[in-house]
């Protein structure tokens, strides 16, 4: 015991070395990973203050960002305590190359991530349907999943792989939209006082576009019926509120006008 205290005066170079090192080192993980998350938090605001950056792209950015200042802190921590670098970078790509092997499917959902981010067929704030899987107003677009938002609140969460693998339907990527309403009049009615009652119907409504003109035409005979198809243009954000309202006043004006005509269930969703 008396020997190991002679030999504490030589060690104590070597302890406050070691205990220096311990310092630097947690300092500089704590500042790097307050500036990883700055950095990211940093990026989200000048993405949601800027017209020009696409909110698509921020959740991937963010998470990259974030990630790729960490790793680099703790090569600086290694490289603090004089561990080479380089032999552990070799050693992390190869660990890499084997856990892509056995992750195949999550690579798989990165790949497609990215390439939803460059071609962009659907946006953040855009209404699509990922034709067998669902639909909904796409709220982000992650570096495995892609979240959307359902019209009746429910979030639907699916894989980037699942998403571009499949036949994407986007709604809102166009200004305006044509709307297709069928309406069934009886042989016995009066059709040119129908087809006028609908065009002035759909004309006078402040959601129908004037350009292209809205038309009313005999596209079919059923059954003791004639089937009139009400085709107006309207712009995207308004196309289910114009449709509805069709819907309601379409019955009313020609039961008015004294024809007994059917609204039926138009093609369009």
């Amino acid at each position: 015991m008396l020997e190991r205290l002679r030999d504490l005066p030589a060690l104590m170079p070597h302890i406050e070395f070691l205990a220096f090192n311990l310092v630097v080192t947690i300092a500089i993980l704590i500042v790097g990973w307050s500036l990883s998350s700055f950095a990211g938090r940093s990026l989200r605001r000048l993405a949601a203050n800027s017209p020009r950056i696409d909110p698509t792209i921020v959740p991937m950015v963010y998470t990259a960002t974030v990630w790729a200042i960490r790793i680099f802190v703790v090569i600086a921590v290694l490289a603090r305590f004089g561990i080479q670098t380089a032999s552990i970078i070799t050693v992390l790509g190869a660990a890499g190359l084997a856990i892509g092997l056995a992750l195949q499917g999550t690579l798989q959902n990165i790949a497609a991530g990215i390439m939803l981010l460059v071609l962009r067929p659907l946006r953040t704030g855009e209404y699509v349907s990922v034709v067998g899987k669902g639909d909904g107003t796409v709220a982000e677009v992650g570096l495995f999943l892609t979240r959307l938002v359902q019209a009746d609140g429910i979030h639907l969460t699916l894989p980037n792989g699942l998403v571009w693998g499949s036949t994407i339907i986007n709604y809102s990527r166009n200004e305006t939209r044509r709307l297709d309403i069928e309406v069934s009049i009886p042989y016995s009615d009066d059709l040119e006082l129908a087809i006028r009652e609908l065009t002035d119907l759909v004309r006078s409504h402040e959601y129908a576009l004037p350009d292209p003109a809205p038309q009313v035409l005999v596209t079919d005979y059923r059954e003791n019926t004639t089937i009139l198809t009400i085709r107006v243009w309207a712009p995207a954000k308004k196309h289910w509120n114009l449709r509805c309202d069709l819907y309601r006043d379409a019955l009313q004006r020609l039961g008015r006008a004294g024809s007994g005509a059917d609204p039926m269930r138009g093609p369009t969703p």
